[in-house]
């Protein structure tokens, strides 16, 4: 099964917190190749306290070989957790590290901590502009278009835009 991962970063060194944190997804148990990444983004905060730093954004898709859907999760938030991320925080605090899940293949669990597709991708540039430059034609369950449809679609605020920074 396909996995598709956010990451976020936008307090410490972002790109070495996206670094750790990409290496740190790729040790999970069930986690496997082939790998894709973006490339990494700069946004402007949404929704965040007046003067937060602009986050790094980036989206990988990895091979989920678990039969448990919901297993990745916990592991996503323990990775998080291990990066010094407080358990209990804020909505839109800034973060050292932010692990959305995505999707898994076309699953659409809903489940008391976990619902898929991510109910708010569709609605991020942040996501989807990384998400279309390694999967433009993804079409994710409950949608009729593709992911790149999708961010055509999309206002241009806020700013989402690439970096010369890489994985």
């Amino acid at each position: 099964m396909r996995a598709g991962i956010a990451l976020g970063s936008n307090l410490g060194d972002r790109l070495q917190n996206l670094c750790v944190a990409r290496a740190r997804v790729l040790a999970i148990n069930g986690v496997g190749l082939p790998v894709k990444t973006s490339h990494i983004y700069e946004t402007e905060p949404v929704g965040c306290e007046p003067g937060a730093a602009a986050f790094l954004n980036a989206v990988m898709e990895v091979e989920w070989s678990s039969y448990s859907t919901d297993a990745l999760l916990p592991e996503l938030k323990e990775v998080e957790r291990a990066m010094g991320r407080p358990s209990r925080y804020p909505r839109n605090a800034p973060r050292i590290i932010d692990l959305d899940l995505l999707y898994i293949d076309d699953l659409m669990p809903s489940v008391e901590e976990l619902t898929l597709p991510h109910p708010r991708m569709f609605e991020r540039r942040f996501v989807l502009a990384p998400l279309a430059e390694i999967s433009p034609e993804l079409v994710l369950p409950g949608q009729t278009e593709t992911v790149a449809k999708l961010l055509a679609r999309l206002p241009a605020e806020p700013h989402v835009s690439l970096t010369t920074a890489s994985f």
